[in-house]
């Protein structure tokens, strides 16, 4: 037997001309107006999601973020230090 999917409880006081819009597109799309908000805010909330989580370089940072890909700096004697030291630890073990 399945089992119920928790929910929360989610209210908002909204223009009667939104209401009214609202309930307009949730008929003409043959749903309720409950299950219209909820397919509506969660699109939105997923673009938003996903909007937030890529990095929008512009060209020269692209090009500069290539360049450091395809040749990247010599490393630096703390990074050399670093590594020699977990050769050392992971050998320990």
């Amino acid at each position: 037997m399945p089992t119920a999917t928790p929910t929360a409880r989610l209210e908002a006081r909204i223009p009667t001309d939104l209401h009214a819009l609202l309930k307009r597109a949730a008929e003409l799309q043959g749903r309720t107006m409950t299950d219209f908000v909820i397919a509506a805010v969660q699109e939105a909330a997923q673009r938003a999601v996903e909007e937030s989580d890529v990095i929008r370089l512009s060209l020269a940072d692209q090009e500069c973020f290539a360049q450091a890909l395809l040749a990247p700096p010599a490393p630096a004697p703390a990074l050399k230090r670093a590594f020699a030291r977990r050769k050392k630890l992971l050998r320990a073990e």
